[in-house]
């Protein structure tokens, strides 16, 4: 049998190590955590360029609603590649 004070060492050394590991999780938490609001902010920024870029497009009047709706789009899938090269 194990005595109880062989137990309570094992118990407080596996707290200790769970405490230990803590901060190494918190930084990686929090590191991800900036990197997906980065990627939300680029994107945001993105959106409002592609409504101000379809705006512009259509009262220039060089192209028809449909092409300055695929301009729109356009610039919004390059946002969002933008934002997936950031987490990665």
């Amino acid at each position: 049998m194990i005595s109880t004070g062989f137990r309570s060492l094992i118990r407080i050394a596996f707290v200790g190590a769970c405490f230990a590991a803590l901060p190494a999780a918190h930084a990686a938490v929090t590191e991800q955590a900036g990197q997906r609001q980065e990627g939300r902010d680029v994107k945001q920024d993105t959106r409002k360029d592609a409504r101000q870029e379809k705006v512009d497009c259509r009262q220039a009047n060089n192209k028809n609603n449909a092409q300055c709706r695929q301009d729109k789009r356009n610039t919004k899938q390059d946002g969002r590649e933008q934002a997936r090269d950031i987490k990665y």
